[in-house]
């Protein structure tokens, strides 16, 4: 594949993400990916300080203040 339209498909991706993410009730969404370990970590607040982790069936760690979300940890993140 060329380069250009590596680099269309990639800002379609990207876009396409955009739009998803302006649904989400946040205004800020920090992301770290670990390859290796196959974890997406997405976190809503900086820093993230969570008092609570709920495990879902899913693979998903949810990590919540109080009664906010302030992050998730997505398990096995590349087969999703």
């Amino acid at each position: 594949m060329e380069t250009a339209a590596k680099t269309n498909e990639f800002i379609g991706k990207c876009m396409v993400m955009a739009s998803d993410m302006m649904r989400l009730r946040t205004q800020h969404i920090w992301l770290d990916y670990d390859k290796e370990a196959d974890v997406l970590y997405m976190s809503f607040r900086k820093p993230q300080r969570a008092t609570t982790t709920i495990e879902t069936d899913d693979d998903i760690l949810i990590r919540k203040d109080g009664n906010a979300i302030v992050g998730l940890t997505i398990l096995n993140a590349s087969t999703r």
